[in-house]
């Protein structure tokens, strides 16, 4: 007999949504997509589910890393309830060598 203090679903064997943000910036764009996934789902999972790859066509998982609240993790990791997943563009220049050129001009 359930005691009320289980998950909803957990009697029909159903797992709950989790809510969870998507987020992408460029200079001139920036978008923020709320969705639910099945409990379990992973970054990977996420970013797929969410369009964002039809939205912006230069975002290549194989390049682009990602996050979780600005902690790089991998697409495989585990999303928690209301995790925002972001998408990081690469830097244009390496910022030891953007440092050292400043340094040189002076």
């Amino acid at each position: 007999m359930p005691d009320g203090h289980g998950k909803s679903g957990s009697d029909t064997g159903q797992t709950e949504d989790i809510a969870v943000e998507i987020v992408y910036a460029r200079p001139e764009a920036q978008v923020l997509l709320g969705l639910k996934l099945p409990e379990g789902s992973t970054v990977g999972q996420a970013i797929e589910a969410s369009g964002i790859l039809a939205l912006f066509s230069e975002i290549d998982l194989a390049v682009n890393k990602v996050g979780i609240f600005g902690s790089v993790c991998e697409l495989d990791h585990p999303l928690k309830p209301h995790d925002r997943v972001e998408i990081y563009r690469p830097l244009p220049h390496d910022p030891k060598d953007a440092r050292r050129l400043r340094a040189m001009k002076k």
